[in-house]
């Protein structure tokens, strides 16, 4: 029999455990501060109502009824005609996993570094150049993320995943907070406080800073990953889809914004605004681990600071890694694996796969780009799927939408809205690149260019086309 989460305490730790991950902390502050602070916030918290939540709750929906993982519903509801927009969903998101283990690494051995003292007592941007460009420590440490993510997996969904999203998650939540409120104490408090609520709606004419805000809820929920589709295998016949995604998108936010509480004011202790501006244009590396390091040198009590950052970021990626990591199991589980076999499967090709981006940072930005726009077009195939289903058996055989007021936003939100959404935001990061790159947008083997990522996803999707019959098959039904 299937084993399932104690407590609803125990699904919503782990639905934030996969959701809170390293770009709440380290990618919403900068983001934020570059988008015109307060003004962001408003198209951040509009898309979650607006992508976010309904992709959670179709996933979870379908999750907890039919108890299989991705491939298994898109495969069991399309009668095996999309198994293989199913296996994309799952391989885009392991392909975050196979570098979010190395990333996982680094704040690992910060963490490390910090208790040690090290940390503050190193030039930030020498000891982090001396760190990446090493071939040594970031493939030890990410052998060592791979490894204690078997370790809880190993142990199952209650002693494994709740127990330790059940520790893990609370007190990154708590750190935060102390964090957020140590930053208020500061003397830049009113500066930082001001920046982030002060809304001048003016910079809401700005389309960029809608499309950042939309980004920012899609990455950073874990909606449309295929994570909390699997989790919700595990979930009690009592636990209400609606509300348990309601308050894990609320949750997810929280965290984002004492985050940027923590963050924004200790900048302005010791930055004036152009400064600020200016350091968190220097991407989520040169933030978290050149900025912020420089920081905790000059603060009282610098280290004590240092090592809670460090542990909230470890906790907050780690459990994001065992939540991709559980997914991959999952997946080799509907075609027929035991589990204990899928573990050792995933974790051979977690070291493997993700042993390129320890020993080259310009390997993995390629494949942050790649996959990471990618899981948008995961967001887009769900609502095929969901086309393919109808509001009217989703609304009858997995949410309740009682009235025709809510299977009319249902339908407004995922046939069109979403759909839409998805265009825009891929159309735009796609923008994006021409402009990076105009001679060479279209070359497959640029490292940020358009032409990478449809050469790489075209070839994932050719492949999994091609095997679509036998995966089908695999999970007992006959395209």
């Amino acid at each position: 029999m299937q084993e399932t989460f104690r407590s609803r305490f125990g699904l919503i730790v782990s639905l934030l455990g996969m959701a809170v991950g390293t770009g709440n902390i380290w990618r919403f502050p900068r983001v934020m501060a570059q988008n015109g602070g307060g003004a962001f916030l408003i198209p951040w918290f509009i898309f979650l109502f607006l992508w976010s939540i309904p992709l959670l709750v179709m996933e979870f929906a379908l999750g907890q009824k039919l108890r299989q993982g991705v491939t298994g519903c898109f495969g069991k509801l399309s009668d095996g005609k999309y198994t293989w927009l199913g296996a994309f969903v799952v391989i885009c998101t392991l392909g975050i996993m196979f570098y979010y283990s190395v990333v996982t690494g680094w704040c690992l051995y910060y963490l490390v570094q910090s208790i040690s003292g090290a940390l503050l007592q190193a030039e930030p941007k020498a000891f982090w150049e001396a760190f990446s460009q090493s071939s040594f420590n970031p493939l030890i440490f990410h052998v060592l993320s791979i490894a204690f993510a078997v370790f809880v997996l190993t142990r199952g969904v209650q002693k494994g995943i709740e127990m330790t999203n059940g520790f893990m998650f609370p007190a990154l939540f708590l750190i935060m907070i102390f964090l957020a409120g140590y930053a208020l104490t500061l003397p830049g408090r009113d500066q930082g406080i001001g920046f982030v609520f002060n809304t001048d709606f003016s910079r809401l004419k700005d389309y960029r800073v809608w499309l950042e805000g939309l980004t920012q809820s899609a990455w950073s929920t874990g909606a449309g990953w295929g994570i909390a589709l699997t989790y919700a295998c595990y979930s009690r016949k009592q636990d209400e889809p609606v509300l348990t995604c309601f308050t894990t998108g609320l949750g997810n936010n929280s965290v984002e914004l004492f985050a940027g509480l923590a963050i924004i004011p200790t900048l302005f202790t010791f930055f004036p605004l152009p400064e600020v501006l200016s350091l968190t244009q220097s991407g989520n590396t040169g933030l978290t681990f050149i900025a912020l390091p420089s920081l905790f040198q000059k603060m009282a009590g610098g280290q004590i600071i240092a090592i809670l950052f460090f542990i909230a970021l470890f906790f907050a990626a780690f459990t994001s890694l065992f939540s991709m990591f559980e997914l991959g199991v999952h997946f080799l589980k509907d075609l027929g694996f035991p589990r204990g076999k899928s573990i050792v499967l995933m974790a051979f090709l977690g070291l493997v796969l993700g042993a390129p981006s320890a020993l080259r940072l310009k390997f993995m930005d390629n494949q942050d780009w790649v996959w990471g726009i990618g899981l948008l077009l995961s967001g887009f195939f769900f609502t095929v799927l969901m086309r393919r289903v109808g509001v009217e058996k989703f609304s009858r055989d997995f949410v309740p939408l009682h009235s025709a007021l809510h299977r009319f936003v249902f339908k407004l939100l995922v046939f069109w809205l979403i759909p839409l959404e998805f265009l825009f935001l891929v159309g735009w990061w796609f923008f994006q690149a021409m402009k990076w790159d105009p001679a060479g947008w279209w070359n497959p083997f640029h490292g940020l260019s358009v032409g990478t990522c449809l050469f790489q996803w075209g070839i994932l999707l050719g492949i999994l086309f091609l095997l679509n019959r036998k995966m089908a098959q695999r999970i007992g039904v006959s395209p």
